[in-house]
């Protein structure tokens, strides 16, 4: 477990090694001692930062193939039942990093209610009741890999979600980061004790939107607004429980490097089904 103090200082040494805010750093390509200890720290939490690439990986098991999805990374408190994948990581802890690569808070979705409002029948026909602004700003570039014998699988998440409304994958796009918040705990005996939401509810990466801006990072397309659309693509993910690595980039990656291969984890070779009416 990680200690407050722990995760307060990595927090703020990660605020202090922005890229932003440190230029000079930048422009050296030697790391400095400051990111040579948050990279450790990270690594004790199971979070592999490479600043110098923009890049953060985590591990993440696979929980969700066969059902509807509204979150795309939850911790073990969340909504698993809702989500492709489920991670052992703090989300406070991914947060450092993320920080770290300079990421800043964008602005959630604003459901705006339409003027004039539609009228009663025109509801009832399924007319919405309101405009949705979708989320903007700064972001991340998702994506999923592993390794199976000596192939290597690294997938844009777009590709491994479908869309039921329109038979197609997910529009590729930038995830906005949202950065989470702090909340009252809500504990008896500590309700005005403060806690960082993501911490408290376990949901880290949205693929539909919601109004509380509680995760980390959301999905950031028209279509999101729908709950009820998103499946995985099953096909192309491994088994229900499987060990893959997800990476959140700040720009976009055509091929994982290969230092960075040493990330991912082995996948087992799939079972051969059995043969027709067999157990």
């Amino acid at each position: 477990m990680l200690r407050i103090a722990t995760l307060s200082s990595l927090v703020l040494l990660s605020v202090g090694l922005r890229p932003a805010q440190d230029p000079a750093a930048a422009q050296n390509p030697e790391p400095s001692p400051e990111l040579e200890r948050l990279v450790a720290t990270l690594a004790e939490q199971e979070v592999k930062l490479d600043a110098s690439r923009g890049i953060v990986s985590i591990p993440v098991d696979i929980d969700v193939r066969d059902d509807l999805l509204e979150y795309l990374l939850v911790g073990p408190s969340g909504a698993a039942h809702e989500s492709v994948f489920v991670t052992p990581v703090k989300p406070s802890v991914l947060n450092a990093a993320l920080i770290a690569l300079g990421a800043a808070p964008g602005t959630n979705a604003i459901w705006k209610p339409k003027s004039p409002p539609p009228s009663e029948i025109e509801l009832r026909a399924g007319a919405p009741a309101y405009d949705v602004q979708v989320p903007q700003g700064d972001g991340f570039f998702l994506y999923a890999g592993w390794k199976r014998g000596e192939e290597v699988f690294f997938f844009r998440i777009e590709d491994l979600i479908r869309n039921l409304g329109t038979g197609q994958s997910m529009t590729r796009h930038q995830w906005v980061y949202l950065g989470s918040r702090m909340v009252e705990s809500g504990r008896k005996g500590h309700e005005h004790e403060q806690q960082f939401a993501a911490d408290l509810y376990q949901n880290l990466i949205s693929v539909a939107f919601f109004s509380d801006g509680y995760p980390l990072l959301t999905g950031a397309l028209p279509e999101c607004v729908d709950q009820h659309v998103w499946m995985a693509n099953a096909w192309l993910l491994p088994e229900r429980g499987t060990r893959v690595s997800l990476f959140l980039a700040r720009k976009r990656i055509d091929r994982l490097p290969v230092d960075l291969e040493a990330w991912l984890p082995a996948v087992a070779t799939a079972k051969p089904p059995g043969p027709a009416g067999g157990k």
